[in-house]
């Protein structure tokens, strides 16, 4: 999981890297542009997310044959989220021109962003039947899919973008399109596995497929809960970007997005041990072995508080040196580095914090109780982060210090309140695959 994680990281981290070669307006598009690409996605892959819940708490009880049924519903998803990107394609350009870009970078931004959404349906795809993997114990498969994606997503951008090979030298445009074909290629190596433990699973003797309404909308009363949480937080971070970081120049822009595109570094290793302990503890809660979970987060928690706290180390000691290498060839660079040197160093600051929620988060998820993180980060992100960076960045003249030291402020009171939610037990009341009788209708 950690190993499937970190390729995205990588992926993020590449394309920053040699777009910074074609300047500040280039490098603020690209990542602007794939965080604003990830924001559409994030509300089905969250959503897609709750497979592995699913599989891994029906893998506990030995049910195998259900667990294979909620892969199919994650494909199910998967391409209503494919026609979902394809209709948003003609609207990116009106809803970015209402933005504070600079004409250039909206320009790139737009080509970037209608790109992306190509391959909106292998995204979710590829969550979804690599969950459901995860939740059966077999996280190879995602790791397999994610190097492969990687590796094909990285050479296409130095084919793409500079023209290698014979091929167009397309800038920004370039890096899209090789993020788009590294991801179908990435989900047709997961679909491909996924056609093969069917088949063998059929040849063993598992029963008939037989796909239920009930199931479906069971996975959506849980799924939808997760993929808003996911879905809203993230677009208050977007709100965040796009007009508190956009207002304050594309200099402290792109500076802004190297910062996050380097603490990617952090946060994806994480998020893969995060879900590697939302399997264990889902496969506990379905073996009934509710008593079990407090010690596998405790677990995970610690072991993503080392990682993320010795990057966050390394934030403090060498954030010019992380940042130089971003640099663009202009007369820009010295800025970039000024800010994202300052940036960087703080973002150390929500480093613990953040392993602490992303931990939480994952677990209770894998208990089934989303709907309540649902409303815990609604009300935190837009009641609490969102007001109060606008009053300390605008009203107060706090800048972007000010900005990154909201992120940290949000991050520890979303840690301090999953914290208390855990806590409560109240996740054990949660009946996630319907053991007791279903209101559902079949």
């Amino acid at each position: 999981m950690v190993l499937a994680r970190s390729t995205q990281a990588v992926i993020g981290f590449c394309d920053a890297l040699m777009v910074a070669s074609l300047g500040q307006d280039a490098l603020a598009a690209t990542t602007t542009g794939a965080m604003n690409t990830f924001s559409i996605a994030i509300l089905p892959m969250g959503v897609v997310f709750i497979v592995q819940s699913f599989a891994a708490q029906l893998t506990g009880k030995g049910d195998l044959d259900g667990a294979r049924r909620y892969a199919w519903y994650g494909l199910i998803l998967s391409a209503v989220a494919a026609f979902i990107g394809l209709a948003a394609i003609p609207l990116v350009g009106p809803v970015l021109g209402l933005l504070p870009f600079e004409p250039q970078v909206e320009e790139l931004m737009t080509r970037y962003i209608a790109i992306r959404l190509l391959s909106l349906g292998a995204v979710v795809g590829t969550e979804a039947l690599g969950n459901w993997f995860g939740g059966l114990g077999n996280t190879r498969i995602q790791m397999i899919a994610g190097v492969v994606a990687m590796v094909v997503n990285v050479a296409l951008c130095w084919v793409f973008i500079f023209g290698h090979l014979g091929a167009p030298a397309l800038g920004v445009a370039g890096s899209a399109l090789a993020a788009c074909i590294g991801t179908w290629v990435g989900f047709a190596v997961v679909a491909v596995a996924f056609a093969r433990a069917s088949r063998e699973s059929r040849t063993a003797g598992g029963g008939p497929l037989a796909l239920r309404r009930a199931e479906l909308g069971r996975m959506l009363r849980f799924g939808l809960p997760n993929g808003l949480n996911w879905f809203l937080e993230f677009a208050a971070f977007v709100v965040f970007i796009n007009v508190v970081m956009a207002e304050l120049g594309t200099g402290v822009l792109a500076a802004f997005m190297v910062v996050m595109s380097i603490n990617s570094v952090s946060f994806m290793p994480a998020f893969g041990l995060s879900s590697s302990g939302a399997i264990l503890a889902g496969q506990a809660i379905g073996a009934g072995k509710k008593d079990a979970v407090a010690g596998i987060w405790f677990l995970t928690a610690r072991t993503t508080a080392v990682w993320q706290g010795a990057v966050g180390l390394l934030y403090v000691i060498l954030p010019a040196t992380l940042i130089s290498i971003f640099a663009p060839p202009d007369q820009d660079a010295a800025r970039l580095v000024e800010v994202g040197t300052v940036l960087l160093a703080l973002s150390a600051a929500w480093q613990l914090f953040d392993s602490i929620a992303l931990t939480l988060s994952e677990t209770l998820r894998a208990a089934g109780d989303t709907a309540w993180t649902l409303w815990a980060r609604i009300i935190l992100a837009w009641a609490l982060f969102i007001p109060g960076s606008l009053l300390a960045v605008f009203v107060m003249d706090g800048g972007h210090v000010a900005a990154m030291l909201c992120i940290a402020g949000y991050i520890a009171v979303l840690a301090a309140v999953f914290y208390w939610r855990f806590r409560s037990g109240r996740w054990r009341d949660i009946d996630l695959t319907g053991s007791t009788p279903s209101l559902l209708p079949d």
